[in-house]
């Protein structure tokens, strides 16, 4: 789908103009791709790259014109897994005119209550801001979800929590890499614009999208950092919750498998048919000597088997005092 917009007056107004200032592709299809190609020289790789949303960004300097891959955060829909994705879309920025490439409609949601855009480079300058703050306002729903999560995972103990937390811990990782790529095309971007003789306004307006990314940046780590400390912390207090649960597990069966050996000797009707001629309290204990005499067989079996090797790596070092003595 495409769209046209001209500047009038600081403000986007649509038209139907082929060569107005700001022309939209949203998801081109095969006809949109070939006006592309026509009308200004993309080929189709480069449609790829700005539709990828695995594309790293990056900027291409050509004659009269520069193209850019941005990453965008995508609108959270607060799914189940808790992640927030990132996407790409290309820019292409001539002297009089801005080609916007995306796989989504909303890339220019914010720009349309602006009126200070005059030319295609304030749109590009806007639009870059305006991807900066979408980043910053994700970073602050990633902190209220994740104080939520840590509620409800000290509540329930659940393990959909601690998975929740880990979807939050890589989406962040993710954000940490694309905002890192996008300082890099600003930086590349401004050292272009100094060359090309871009006006004092946009060298400042630069300077300030480079300033307000390092501090999303550095937002973004710290919120990955502390995420990932108290994963640590609620795996290590879930093990210990599910340890001490198995120490009552234990400390029950301990109690009741006496008594459960005391049911099972005294109904033993079997035993009790075989031994009709003894008397029980002969034949009882009998059983109960050869049960302890059993116990100890195994007993002895196992500290062999197991306390063989033990015993043979202590004993190493001693031979080898005697070697070394000799």
């Amino acid at each position: 789908m495409r769209q046209s917009y001209q500047l009038q007056g600081g403000a986007l107004l649509a038209c139907d103009d082929d060569a107005a200032p700001l022309q939209l592709c949203i998801a081109p299809d095969a006809a949109e791709r070939d006006w592309l190609r026509q009308r200004f020289g993309l080929d189709a790789h480069t449609l790829d790259s700005a539709l990828d949303p695995d594309e790293i960004s990056r900027v291409e300097f050509h004659p009269g014109a520069l193209f850019l891959i941005w990453k965008r955060p995508e609108s959270y829909s607060g799914n189940e897994n808790c992640t927030f994705e990132v996407s790409s879309f290309g820019m292409l920025l001539g002297e009089h005119q801005l080609l916007l490439i995306s796989s989504a409609d909303s890339l220019i949601c914010g720009l349309h209550q602006r009126r200070d855009l005059h030319q295609p480079l304030d749109v590009l300058m806007a639009l870059l801001l305006n991807n900066i703050h979408h980043y910053q306002g994700h970073l602050k729903v990633i902190k209220l979800v994740a104080r939520e999560l840590q509620q409800r995972f000290s509540q329930t103990m659940h393990n959909q929590h601690l998975l929740q937390m880990l979807g939050l811990s890589e989406s962040l990782i993710y954000y940490i890499n694309a905002i890192q790529s996008n300082g890099s095309v600003l930086s590349r971007l401004r050292d272009y614009g100094e060359r090309a003789g871009f006006g004092a306004a946009t060298i400042a307006q630069l300077d300030d999208l480079l300033i307000e990314n390092e501090q999303c940046i550095k937002q973004a780590e710290i919120y990955a950092s502390v995420l990932s400390g108290l994963m640590d912390a609620r795996g290590n207090l879930l093990n210990a919750n599910m340890n001490e649960m198995l120490r009552k597990l234990t400390l029950i069966n301990v109690v009741f498998l006496p008594l459960n050996l005391i049911a099972g000797i005294g109904g033993m009707s079997e035993f009790s048919m075989m031994t009709q001629p003894l008397p029980w309290w002969l034949s009882y204990p009998l059983f109960i000597a050869s049960l302890v005499g059993l116990a100890g067989l195994m007993l002895l079996g196992l500290r062999r088997l197991f306390g063989s090797p033990q015993t043979g790596a202590m004993n190493i070092p001693a031979r080898r005092r005697e070697q070394a003595a000799r």
